[in-house]
């Protein structure tokens, strides 16, 4: 296969985004003598900047019809895109096809479209390109003798290539280009189908499409010797970490990533300015306070020997103080919050391989799906958005919680669902005392979470426990009362309630059921 075509002698350049146009446009006719054709806002913008085009109605002969709806779907174009340039030339000269070297197209702007909340389907429709998804294609395919861009930034490398090779583009840059588009307009048809579900309400497609784009390669993956990249789901415009801004620190990691997902989707579930620390994927110390640095204060506390080497979230603005009492305490790997301060910049340039995160807002839970992948399969489910309130409790023992077990259940519950299964959490006063997760068996979740209020200089008396799921049997309850746990908050549903619920009695435990379960693999 040759390494280069013949020069590029004509081009047929329509785009909504129109950065860098005129510039790439102007070099190439003044340096390349390269023809261009265009259409509507495209050749209005090289006409004001005097750059001679060729309209495209001129160059098939045939009138653009249907409020432009049809332009470019014609043989004189698709031809002379889609031409191999040595058999058809006798096809090209009996119907006059003129041979189209480059196509430049990026199309209609509907992700942006549908971003509009008034939005309605007759402009959402309007703003599905046809004519500039076929071009890309057609030149995608003949990518032997067709050179196709659909991305701006792509202008200055395509001028530098044509300069070294006397006005062609070799084979090597041309496959590049033509990957990189069919990668553009199957994301394209990616969200518009994705749109068109969401009207049906279609919770799970037949078919799930390649709708994220790759973000950054890792260094690595969980290990050193495993390949890792971070795609973000661009037809998402969330809260969620794939659109946080780094301040400052080194590349972020793999296990920083899942590690930072797993802070910033615990800390959004609390209202009250809280303080999560995380130590693989687990919640090691979560605290709230009316003071974000007193939350913080108290998170570390819980378990400050697994807070080293953490990922801290907060779900208020970083400031100075918080920010010195980081540096002062702690080795930390990431940080992130809605806003940080200058002032907490400065200091924290003190430490340069801190990652620091900013997030627009987190007062929205996320919404939408979870996947996991398995061999040759890949799980989804809805996120666990699931929530309960004081209305919501059912008390089941004979002694009554107290307002303040309650607020300790409601906390411990929050707390829990974001712990690996099997999970056990004990809190007193708005603060994680122990943090037991990933068990086999629920005791030694328990007995795990107690031995780390005891390394931490807490007492379990009086504290609240909460489970992800119901108990089995009631030796997880004679564990908590052996400890002093004064109230248990479950999901409740096991065969063996009653037993439960007498164990809790005989311990004198207030025993809260919520109906729900939080199961975290």
């Amino acid at each position: 296969m040759a390494e280069t075509t013949a020069p590029i002698q004509r081009a047929l350049i329509s785009v909504s985004n129109k950065s860098g146009l005129v510039e790439f446009c102007r070099s190439l006719t003044e340096e390349f003598n390269v023809e261009i054709i265009s259409t509507g806002g495209t050749l209005k913008a090289l006409e004001e900047a005097s750059i001679s085009a060729v309209e495209i109605s001129q160059f098939t002969n045939f009138p653009e019809m249907m409020d432009g709806r049809v332009k470019t779907l014609h043989p004189k174009v698709h031809g002379g895109i889609l031409a191999r340039r040595e058999q058809d030339q006798g096809i090209m000269k009996e119907n006059n096809i003129l041979a189209i070297d480059l196509v430049v197209v990026n199309l209609y702007p509907f992700k942006e479209t549908i971003s509009k909340p008034d939005v309605s389907l007759e402009e959402a429709i309007e703003n599905i390109d046809i004519g500039g998804p076929s071009m890309v294609r057609s030149a995608a395919k003949n990518n032997k003798y067709v050179g196709v861009v659909v991305e701006p930034e792509d202008y200055p490398l395509i001028l530098k290539e044509m300069k070294s090779n006397r006005g062609s583009l070799s084979q090597e840059m041309r496959s590049s280009l033509a990957t990189k588009a069919f990668n553009h307009t199957a994301n394209y048809d990616t969200v518009i189908s994705g749109y068109l579900s969401s009207l049906t309400e279609q919770d799970f497609p037949n078919r799930i499409f390649a709708k994220f784009q790759k973000k950054e390669v890792m260094r690595y993956g969980e290990n050193p010797h495993q390949k890792a990249a971070f795609y973000v789901d661009e037809t998402k415009q969330g809260n969620g970490l794939g659109n946080a801004i780094q301040l400052q620190g080194k590349q972020l990691s793999y296990n920083n990533i899942a590690d930072t997902d797993a802070a910033l989707e615990c800390v959004k579930s609390f209202e009250e300015p809280t303080c999560v620390i995380i130590k693989h994927a687990n919640p090691c110390g979560v605290a709230t306070d009316v003071d974000i640095t007193e939350a913080y204060k108290k998170a570390f506390d819980a378990d400050s020997t697994s807070a080293f080497g953490g990922i801290i979230a907060l779900n208020r603005k970083l400031e100075e103080k918080t920010a010195q009492q980081i540096i002062d305490n702690q080795f930390v790997e990431v940080i992130i919050a809605p806003g940080v301060s200058s002032s907490a910049q400065k200091i924290l340039n003190t430490k340069e391989n801190i990652r620091v995160l900013e997030m627009e807002s987190m007062d929205k839970l996320s919404s939408g799906f979870k996947f996991l992948s398995v061999t040759d399969g890949l799980l989804i489910q809805e996120i666990d958005n699931g929530s309960i309130s004081a209305k919501d409790l059912k008390i089941v023992s004979s002694r009554e919680p107290t307002e303040e077990e309650v607020q300790d259940c409601l906390f411990a519950w929050k707390v829990c669902k974001f712990v690996k299964s099997n999970a056990i959490v004990y809190a007193k006063n708005n603060q994680t005392v122990g943090v037991g997760a990933g068990q086999m068996s629920r005791i030694d979740s328990a007995q795990i979470a107690a031995s780390k209020a005891e390394e931490s200089g807490f007492k379990t008396k009086g504290c609240a426990m909460a489970s992800d799921a119901f108990f089995p049997f009631r030796d997880g309850i004679d564990v908590a009362a052996s400890m002093g746990i004064s109230s248990i908050i479950q999901p409740g549903g096991s065969i063996r309630d009653d037993e439960i619920i007498e164990a809790a009695n005989e311990a004198n435990m207030a025993m809260i059921f919520t109906g729900m379960r939080h199961f975290r693999h």
